[in-house]
Parts: structure tokens; C-alpha cells; sequence
């Protein structure tokens, strides 16, 4: 029997309408539960939500800050000696009065170019940190390491930001008199005349309230960060007058209102500037990810491997020989192949659409990033299923093969996705068992400079997508090769 006649025989004997009633259930499921969840989130903002800052290059990200800003040409320059700088971290009810003296690491002060006052506008900006030293950021996501070290009136530190054309340099000093360059970004398209100015601006205080049999959950507290600058020397400038806004909302909060508002102030020649938020990558509001919207396909995964598994106990009662184990292997991976490509391929563009009509932010995702995860989760509910498959046939018994499968991928890919267990423990389990292949949907990157949960609860994957996907196909080919050692080296009807 040829290749194209075996696989053609082994799709006839598995398109049964049990199981393909099974695998349709499967892609229903999850783009019902897709769906309900897109449809059930909504903003919690109690009027019209501020617009989610979205960068040049599509992604949503932070930038809120208090900003003293004037106009700055084509060719021209910022210099500052800054003298001091502090914060205040608050604590959430019922402990909301209990204030503490801090910084929190990426607390962030000190002088920025920026095209507009528009949040996710294009900037660049050379500041003093809360726990980093001195850092040359632009773009959100680009971070250039200076000096390290705090900063104090026995210690101040000069920051200069220098313009010519699209191109900002960023230099420091200990004197004012020789200067190092920290960085160098080139902002294709900045218009001829740009904001330049001194800032302030500190992220929450992330916390880890332990939660489960060890998981953790994030808590956030108020920050504020307040800088203090002398000797500011603008270059260029088109205009003397200074102006002072806020990036982003600001003095919403009680200890704004009441206690220390965020903005700048002057006074001799001292100015101090305060403010709260960041400027960064991630969106504070941690905006929803598309990836929110595969909550069913755990519920698909298992019936994807009952499925598999049963049809491969079914081939051990009929005494079918290796070539057609591979056979039947391969239909039953085209087959949920298939399945899982319709259903992500659905919910993925209709749940992010009604998200975002729901006045939910939605962190960007390029085509290519889309096509791999669709592609890539079809590829991984595949696998799944010839790995089903494989030990069915290995096992003989279908209810203990039923049982290791889940017990190697549906149920760890199952407990990750909630803070039930230590953080450690869950990344060794998306190392080391084959639901390390579902890798492939994270859309989301880990910054060193954005001070977040990296956890699978929360999203983030120990491996990257290629080597998550390498240990399901190890896993897939190990068990299929010891499927096929179990069985007739020739079938019966092979010619």
C-alpha cells in the first residue's frame, strides 16, 4: 500500500462522527470562552477613559510624568546640576495614612527632549534613578546604563541633553567641566521644535502578597519622586517662557490632593519638580494582552488528548503495524491542527476587537507576533495530540495513558495559569514537562528596566517560544518512537 493510499485508509477510520463532533466541541469551546471573556471586561474607569499612550510603533506603553518644558529648536542643548533627590511610598487601605521616606529603583528624575506634551510621543531623556544610577532611555523601551551611585549636595550630578536635528546625546559630569556621554538616539522625524525640559515621575512599589499553596499575587503602592535642579542653562530655545504640565493624569490621588501635589515650583533659581507614573514600556494600567483570550484551551487541550489517546488504544486491539502507527499519527495531528487553527485563528482578532470596544487597553501585536502564536498554538495542540496518540499505543490501557497525558501537559499547563503554586515551581514545570511548547503564545516581553511580575501566572514563560516548542517535540518523538517499537515492523496489507 502506498503513503497517499495508508494516510487516506487511517483518515477514513478516523473521521468518525464521534470524534470529529469531539474536536468541533473542542474549537467552540474555545471561542466561546474567548468571546464571553471579551465580552465581560470592560474599563473600570467611571467616566471616559484617558486614551492609552501607544508609542510610534504600535504598542501601548507608560508615560506619565510632570513635566517643565520650553521650546527647543533644531540645534541646541539642556544642561542641569541636580542636587537632591527623594520620594515618599504610601501604603494601600487600610494602612493608607502610613507613609514612608523611599525610592523605589526605577523612581526617575531629570531632563528630557520630547516631541509634544502627547502621551507616546517620541522622546529621549537622561535622568538620575532611584536605584540605578544615571540612565539615557528614549523610545520607551531602550535603556543605556551611566554611572552609577545616588546623587546628594555633597554629590550632585550635571546631565546634559544635547539636539542636533533628529539626533539627541546624552553626557554627565561630576563638575560640569568634563563630560561623558552616557547615550546617543536617533528620532527620525522630530519636528523642528521640540519640548525640552526637567522631569519627575516613580512607578508603583510592586509587592507579592502570598496567596494558595504559595502563589503570589501583585499588589501596587503609591510613589512620588521629587528632583532638585540648579544651574538650568537652555541652548537654542525659541521661546524664555516655562511651562508646567503634567504627561498623563496627575494629582488624582489622596496624598496629591492633600498632602504633596505633584508639579514643579521655583525658587532661587532652585527648582523642584515632583510627579508620579513612568515612562516605559509596559502601560501601568497593565493593559489586556490577546493572549487573555485562550482561556478555554485547556478545556480543548484535554479533549484533544482524549481523542488521541482512545484512537491509539483502538490501534494496539487491531494489531496494525508501524508505518500505519505513524500514519494514524499524522492524521490525528493534522486533525487538531486544523481545529486549533480555526478556533484561535477566530478568537484571537474577534476577542481583541470586542476588548477594545469595551474601552479596554490592548497591548499591540504585529502580524508576524499574531501568525506565530496562531500558527504556533495550532503546531503545540498538534503535537499534543501524536504525543496522546503515541501513548495510547505505548500504554495499551487507555485510562492510564488518559492519565499520564494529562498529568504531562493539560495539568500543567492548567495550575500555571492561576498563583496556586511558588513562582520557581511553576517555571520548572514549564521547563522540564511538555507544556513548556505553550511558550509560543506569550506575547508579552520581560524589560530589565520595568520593575514587574515575571511569572507564568502572569504571563511570562521561563523558556522562549523556540525551546518550549523543542521540549514538546522531544517529548512527542521520544514517546512516538517507543510507540512504534511496540508494534509489527511490517503490516499485514503492506506491499
Amino acid at each position: 500500500m502506498s503513503t497517499t493510499d495508508l494516510l487516506r485508509r487511517e483518515w477514513t477510520a478516523f473521521r468518525r462522527p464521534g470524534r470529529l463532533a469531539a474536536l468541533a466541541a473542542a474549537a467552540v469551546t474555545v471561542i466561546a470562552l474567548g468571546l464571553l471573556y471579551a465580552f465581560g471586561s470592560h474599563s473600570s474607569c467611571s467616566g471616559p477613559c484617558p486614551g492609552v499612550p501607544v508609542a510610534s510603533d504600535g504598542a501601548t506603553v507608560s508615560d506619565r510624568f510632570w513635566f517643565l518644558h520650553r521650546d527647543l529648536g533644531r540645534e541646541g542643548s539642556i544642561t542641569v546640576r541636580m542636587t537632591s533627590m527623594s520620594g515618599t511610598i504610601t501604603y494601600p487601605p487600610p494602612d493608607h495614612d502610613e507613609i514612608v521616606s523611599g525610592l523605589v529603583p526605577w523612581a526617575k528624575a531629570g531632563i528630557i527632549v520630547k516631541d509634544g506634551v502627547r502621551p507616546g510621543s517620541r522622546y529621549a531623556a537622561l535622568m538620575m534613578t532611584g536605584g540605578h544610577g544615571v540612565r539615557f532611555q528614549h523610545d520607551y523601551a531602550h535603556d543605556v546604563a551611566g554611572s552609577a551611585g545616588d546623587v546628594s549636595e555633597q554629590s550632585p550630578r550635571w546631565l546634559r541633553l544635547t539636539r542636533s536635528g533628529d539626533t539627541i546625546t546624552g553626557s554627565e559630569s561630576v563638575d560640569g567641566e568634563q563630560w561623558r556621554t552616557v547615550g546617543t538616539a536617533r528620532l527620525d522625524g522630530l519636528p523642528d521644535t521640540v519640548q525640552v525640559g526637567l522631569f519627575a515621575t516613580s512607578p508603583g512599589d510592586l509587592t507579592l502578597r502570598k496567596v494558595a499553596l504559595g502563589g503570589a499575587v501583585e499588589e501596587s503602592r503609591f510613589t512620588q519622586a521629587v528632583g532638585v535642579f540648579d544651574n538650568v542653562a537652555v541652548v537654542g530655545g525659541t521661546a524664555e517662557a516655562w511651562d508646567s504640565d503634567p504627561v498623563g493624569e496627575m494629582n488624582h490621588t489622596d496624598w496629591e490632593r492633600y498632602h504633596n501635589p505633584s508639579g514643579a515650583t521655583e525658587r532661587d533659581g532652585v527648582i523642584t519638580v515632583s510627579g508620579t507614573g513612568d515612562i516605559g514600556p509596559l502601560n501601568e494600567e497593565r493593559a489586556r494582552t490577546v493572549e487573555n483570550t485562550l482561556i478555554g484551551l485547556v478545556v480543548a487541550l484535554i479533549v484533544m488528548l482524549v481523542v488521541a489517546v482512545r484512537h491509539g488504544t483502538r490501534a494496539t486491539r487491531q494489531a496494525i503495524g508501524r508505518r500505519a502507527i505513524v500514519a494514524r499519527a499524522a492524521v490525528v495531528g493534522a486533525a487538531t491542527f486544523v481545529t486549533g487553527l480555526v478556533a484561535v485563528g477566530v478568537v484571537l482578532p474577534v476577542g481583541a476587537a470586542i476588548l477594545k470596544s469595551n474601552g479596554n487597553p490592548v497591548q499591540s501585536m504585529s502580524v508576524p507576533t499574531g501568525a506565530r502564536v496562531i500558527i504556533g498554538i495550532s503546531v503545540v495542540l498538534a503535537l499534543c495530540a501524536v504525543l496522546g496518540h503515541g501513548l495510547g499505543v505505548w500504554l495499551r490501557r487507555g485510562p492510564v495513558a488518559i492519565l499520564v497525558g494529562l498529568s504531562l501537559v493539560a495539568v500543567p499547563y492548567a495550575v500555571i495559569a492561576f498563583p496556586l503554586l511558588p513562582d520557581p515551581v511553576s517555571e520548572w514545570l514549564l521547563r522540564l514537562t511538555p507544556a513548556a511548547g505553550f511558550a509560543v503564545k506569550q506575547t508579552t516581553q520581560e524589560y530589565p528596566q520595568v520593575v514587574a511580575h515575571y511569572a507564568p501566572s502572569a504571563g511570562y514563560f521561563p523558556l522562549p517560544w523556540w525551546a518550549g516548542l523543542a521540549v514538546l517535540c522531544a517529548y512527542t518523538l521520544i514517546v512516538l518512537r517507543m510507540a512504534v517499537g511496540r508494534q509489527p515492523a511490517v503490516d499485514t496489507d503492506w506491499r
